[in-house]
């Protein structure tokens, strides 16, 4: 699954949408669909990967000093 590590996010989600459309035909012999199956869990687990690490920087606030903290918003009292 090296070569998948390269895909983008949204090529990622391309392949696994063409994975459920097909899992959800019916008509996979079972060796196949456990096989394309297996697949998409590794495209979901790259895609969530992906998301977790946008979500990881956009929590990160830069400093004046040039240094990254958590950005937290403070709620009024």
């Amino acid at each position: 699954m090296a070569a998948e590590k390269q895909l983008t996010f949204e090529e990622a989600m391309e392949k696994l949408e063409v994975i459920v459309d097909r899992l959800e035909e019916g008509d996979v012999p079972l060796e196949e669909a456990i096989s394309i199956y297996k697949e998409g869990m590794e495209l979901s687990k790259l895609c969530h990967d992906k998301l977790k690490s946008v979500e990881e920087q956009l929590t990160q606030v830069l400093t004046e000093e040039g240094k990254t903290e958590p950005f937290s918003i403070k709620e009024e009292e």
